[in-house]
């Protein structure tokens, strides 16, 4: 795929834009968020330019969630955290069109509240079965992993 000029997660990659870069392998690169929740507050990108999750390539996806992981460990270590908090906007709240992961280092009583957005029960067993029903045939459309429902 390649880069985006006018991305500026494309421009950290190239160097183009300067940033806080803590990690870089071949097809990764990690650096601090400029407006961390906290400090250590750490964005994985693939270097190429991707949107979304689902427009990774499924030879990339084991390689990538293994620097994620090494990440989240560092970040924790790092930052003598008691956890993290590990998120992917996909496109809805995507500050920026490239894949990022978020990996904030956590601490009990830090002040977040487990996700950042209200919460809801379904409103009846009927509901949760039509919302599973509804999933589960999306999954069953999909042939391969990267193939749209």
């Amino acid at each position: 795929m390649g880069s985006e000029p006018s991305c500026k997660f494309c421009q950290i990659a190239s160097r183009a834009l300067s940033s806080a870069i803590v990690f870089e392998d071949s097809i990764s690169l990690a650096f601090l968020d400029n407006r961390p929740l906290f400090p250590g507050h750490t964005l994985l990108i693939p270097k190429q330019h991707f949107e979304a999750l689902e427009d990774l390539p499924a030879d990339l996806i084991g390689a990538f969630f293994e620097n994620v992981q090494r990440l989240a460990r560092a970040v924790e270590s790092g930052m003598n955290a008691e956890g993290s908090f590990v998120a992917i906007n996909n496109r809805v709240s995507q500050s920026v069109p490239h894949l990022h992961i978020h990996i904030v280092p956590r601490s009990k009583k830090d002040g977040l509240r487990g996700f950042f957005w209200p919460r809801r029960k379904y409103e009846s067993a009927d509901e949760m079965e039509r919302v599973r029903a509804g999933v589960r045939g999306a999954i069953a459309k999909i042939s391969s992993p990267g193939t749209p429902a």
